[in-house]
């Protein structure tokens, strides 16, 4: 069964990059000159889905506006002329791909978030991306995913190694290796202290889900601070069917962050095909202390 359906959970409340969150989404945030939903977005398109089911909350209307038609924009920047505009406005959501939206009433967690989308998803297998992981590889992670889920037909959670100091911030992972990048996951723990990690292996962004999860996530405890977590209906899945992490190939920004933010911005703009290289002068002869 091919992978149709995207959740993207974006009802959280960006308070960590308070003021600029206050009357705007984090989600809607720009990296050089896309905001951080679109980039996601692009991801999962590029992966073959085409099923966006967004998880919105209050004050996320600006992300429902940006996926939908602009006609007066676009009517003034076809009587001007500026069809180059006009075509990369269009280009945010191609003619096959539908976004759904649905509330989350109350924000008890990323775990509450993915049960939000479930009427959504009719008992298929789905993804999800967390908009604030911005992450770029020479094929899209999630397409290399999807691939790896076409072979093993069972959920599949991307991963990275991190400093032994930052478990803390991730649900980490042990398991046994399947292959080089695959490793079959025999335990999942969230955010636990150093000592305490059964791994560095910790989940980054993206996941491939089973409907099977639904019910998991459900039947667990509230978890780490006192919501209800992904991480734990994952946990209750390993009891029933095999579940897999995969170190993908590429990067991720952690756009959650100042710091991540920040440096996604550079790094994006010397590599974008209109300021990249005026950028990479810019820094040159800028005297920094």
């Amino acid at each position: 069964m091919s992978i149709t359906k995207a959740i993207f959970p974006v009802a959280g409340l960006g308070t960590r990059f308070l003021p600029a969150t206050k009357a705007q989404p984090k989600e809607m945030l720009p990296v050089v000159d896309k905001p951080l939903i679109q980039y996601a977005v692009e991801e999962a398109y590029d992966a073959g889905i085409r099923e966006m089911i967004f998880v919105t909350g209050r004050h996320k209307r600006p992300i429902e506006d940006h996926f939908d038609t602009a006609f007066e924009l676009e009517y003034e920047l076809e009587h001007a002329g500026k069809m180059d505009l006009l075509k990369t406005v269009q280009s945010i959501k191609p003619a096959d791909m539908e976004c759904v939206f649905v509330r989350q009433p109350k924000s008890l967690g990323l775990g509450h978030a993915v049960l939000c989308g479930e009427r959504l998803v009719r008992g298929e297998p789905f993804a999800v991306l967390l908009a604030d992981d911005l992450m770029v590889g020479t094929t899209p992670i999630l397409k290399q995913m999807v691939a790896q889920f076409d072979e093993l037909q069972g959920s599949i959670l991307a991963v990275q190694e991190v400093p032994a100091e930052h478990t803390k911030r991730y649900g980490i992972v042990a398991g046994t290796p399947v292959s080089e990048r695959v490793m079959a996951i025999s335990k999942i723990v969230e955010k636990p202290a150093p000592e305490a990690a059964p791994s560095r292996l910790g989940v980054a962004g993206r996941y491939i889900l089973t409907p099977a999860v639904f019910e998991q996530i459900r039947s667990q405890p509230r978890g780490v601070g006192n919501e209800i977590q992904l991480t734990d209906g994952i946990a209750g899945l390993l009891n029933l069917e095999k579940v897999f992490a995969y170190q993908y190939e590429g990067k991720r920004y952690d756009c959650g962050s100042k710091e991540g933010f920040l440096e996604a911005n550079v790094e994006l703009a010397l590599k974008h095909h209109q300021v990249g290289d005026w950028f990479r002068s810019y820094l040159k002869q800028l005297k920094l202390d």
